[in-house]
């Protein structure tokens, strides 16, 4: 999904770009001089590199930043631009939009995959509402993506981000709509989802719990109640108050911070580096030589995966074993039929009660009585 371009005729009518680096001498060297006012007709080359320009000139070269971006550069010199956000917040907004206008990047990176990349396109007012309910249809349809145990533990982790919303007032996932919206602002930029597919990591989670962490989780979020603040959700842009959240979480379920962190850590440095080569610039001619110059890349992700992504920027990643659904275990199989087993007894039990209970009332209304004595009075009596 590619940004949309803009058209630059005052940009391009402006004077020689002062610009530094490598892209932006790779880049300067054959740029058009388009005369205001005159209809010239230019190649393809021409006007990617006339919009290239207007792309550079807006590039600071040392860019005012807010304190939640951290920058990690690459072998070849590409730069990334990691945007530490809260996912319930006005400033992490602010930070998105502000981070992308200074660096104008070639790909901006998000903490979305597609299962849920429907949160860019729904307006903030439906999210609102989506959010907040959760209903049997939600339910049946996560059950039916993602297996009993998996589709259950979904709803649940969705009835805390329902509980946040409801506390807030505030649609979740605000910094990637901002981000969806910047990046079609800047010409050539790319748009990608960067995290792992959601149903493989709630399966990976769920087979990583034994039964009884399961119950012990589910519990725990069921009951979840505490009242919220935005000054709370501020909070976690602090890292050492993360770091004290993940220390507890490690402490109660490490395997669960394990799938659901760590192992998302790895999957998100690994597609930013994917994001983050070396660009080749358009010929003229294939006489011409190549031009490489080295990418521009943000990344907008929650502030708990940026001390992973740090850790493992330079580290060889193998994303293979992290995409792949273990197999269940003989406990876990024992475990999935108690659920259903205890699942479907309950609705059975529940319709059976809720039928003696409808045709108990029937019968005790007058018009069912009279009914009977008629009846009665019909039948043959032995």
């Amino acid at each position: 999904m590619e940004g949309e371009e803009e058209e630059p005729p005052q940009e391009a009518a402006t004077g020689p770009v002062a610009t530094s680096g490598a892209a932006e001498s790779g880049a300067a060297e054959s740029v058009p001089r388009v005369v205001s006012g005159e209809p010239q007709n230019i190649s393809d080359v021409d006007a990617f590199n006339l919009l290239l320009e207007v792309k550079l000139k807006r590039r600071h070269e040392r860019p005012d930043l807010p304190r939640t971006v951290t920058e990690l550069v690459a072998e070849d010199g590409s730069r990334v631009y990691v945007v530490g956000t809260a996912h319930f917040s006005d400033d992490s907004k602010r930070d998105v939009v502000k981070t992308i206008r200074a660096v104008q990047p070639d790909v901006v990176v998000v903490e979305l995959c597609q299962y849920r990349v429907s949160m860019l396109k729904m307006d903030e007012r439906t999210l609102l509402r989506e959010a907040k309910e959760v209903s049997l249809e939600k339910l049946h349809q996560a059950v039916r993506q993602n297996g009993v145990m998996s589709g259950l533990m979904q709803m649940l982790l969705l009835k805390v981000s329902a509980h946040i919303t409801e506390q807030l007032g505030m649609a979740p996932g605000g910094e990637f709509r901002e981000a969806f919206k910047e990046a079609s602002k800047v010409p050539f930029c790319k748009f990608h989802l960067g995290d792992r597919p959601i149903p493989v990591t709630f399966k990976r989670a769920i087979a990583a719990l034994s039964f009884w962490q399961k119950v012990k989780l589910a519990w725990g979020l069921c009951f979840l109640s505490d009242p919220i603040s935005k000054d709370d959700v501020e909070k976690c842009k602090q890292k050492d108050l993360l770091e004290q959240m993940m220390a507890e979480l490690i402490g109660e379920f490490p395997d669960l911070h394990r799938t659901i962190v760590s192992e998302r850590d790895i999957y998100l440095t690994y597609m930013l580096r994917q994001a983050a080569r070396r660009l080749e610039l358009p010929r003229a001619s294939d006489a011409e030589p190549r031009k490489c110059v080295p990418s521009v890349v943000v990344g907008v992700v929650g502030m708990g995966h940026v001390p992973g992504i740090e850790k493992n920027w330079s580290t060889e990643l193998n994303i293979q074993e992290i995409m792949t659904v273990p197999p269940p275990s003989i406990s876990g199989r024992l475990s999935r039929l108690a659920m259903k087993a205890a699942f479907f007894s309950l609705v059975g039990y529940s319709l059976y009660w809720l039928g003696r209970r409808t045709v108990g009332l029937v019968l005790a209304l007058p018009v069912a009585q009279d009914c009977l004595q008629r009846v009665s009075t019909v039948l043959p009596k032995k």
